[in-house]
């Protein structure tokens, strides 16, 4: 091949990988926005007023107003939903790691995968199959509105995805680290403890807060099982709506409350997300 003939080919080819470049950015660009105008539009609503939702085309200029979240705080036990949401998340996913996470590692060292795939057909079943049963026991057990039959039910969430997810991070970590710790007269428990549970600790990490997202927004169980006492945040959310009319401001402003815990929790632990989706991404 000729010097001309060199430069022309990579030089479409460095035209081609700049085509191909721009083509998946723009695609990202359009995926990303449409999940963040969807973001944008419930907080932007959230601070108008009913006669500004109710116009047609949709008003971008406006004065804004704060009567949404006070109606949210006035109307509700904002506050008591949260501390509800906090308990029941919050368990179901130290729960969920109590017995998720050893059932993981069994899974990736002695290769249980008819056991992982009853797992993740668990986490696939639709929740209201479910709530039926529950309902039925939990009423003649008289455990209905209480702590426990939240948690229990939101474990149906969390532990077969902690377990799923794991799997993949603990058949990452190479046995020969753990045959060397056996040799050394440390147990299986303590291979698990001492190895394999500090290198996972970004997947860990990720699991949980993965695990409390799908907790916290998870409606059909509280609105079902729950009551006074114990209706979690996404039930605030419903109580905006009713038979004669719907409070879209109220809506907005609800959701947006209900949202920003998450989120703020998420930026905490950003790093470790970060890491622990990565994780394994690149193999040596």
């Amino acid at each position: 091949m000729s010097t001309h003939a060199s430069m022309h080919f990579f030089a479409e080819n460095r035209k081609l990988r700049i085509f191909l470049r721009s083509l998946f950015y723009f695609f990202l660009v359009i995926i990303l926005g449409s999940f963040t105008f969807v973001f944008f539009w419930m907080v932007f609503n959230s601070f108008k007023t009913r006669v500004d939702l109710e116009a047609y085309p949709p008003i971008w200029v406006f004065n804004p107003t704060l009567i949404n979240f006070r109606n949210v705080f006035s109307q509700t036990p904002f506050f008591h939903h949260t501390i509800n949401s906090l308990i029941i998340g919050l368990a179901a996913v130290f729960f969920g790691m109590l017995f998720g996470l050893p059932a993981a590692y069994s899974i990736a060292r002695y290769k249980h995968r008819y056991l992982a795939l009853s797992i993740l057909t668990t986490r696939m079943v639709p929740g209201i199959c479910f709530l039926v049963p529950w309902f039925i026991i939990f009423r003649k057990l008289g455990l209905l509105d209480t702590y426990f039959a939240l948690i229990t039910t939101h474990l149906v969430i969390t532990l077969p995805l902690i377990t799923w997810i794991m799997i993949g991070f603990f058949e990452d970590i190479p046995e020969e680290l753990e045959e060397s710790a056996r040799i050394d007269g440390c147990t299986r428990w303590g291979a698990f403890f001492r190895i394999a549970l500090p290198l996972t600790k970004p997947g860990i990490a990720t699991t949980g807060i993965l695990s409390l997202i799908f907790s916290w927004n998870h409606f059909l169980f509280a609105l079902v099982l729950a009551g006074p006492n114990t209706n979690t945040l996404p039930v605030v959310v419903f109580n905006f709506m009713d038979y004669e009319e719907l409070d879209m401001g109220g809506i907005y402003a609800a959701a947006t409350c209900i949202t920003f815990p998450v989120l703020f929790m998420a930026l905490m632990i950003q790093k470790q997300f970060v890491r622990g989706l990565t994780l394994g991404g690149v193999k040596e």
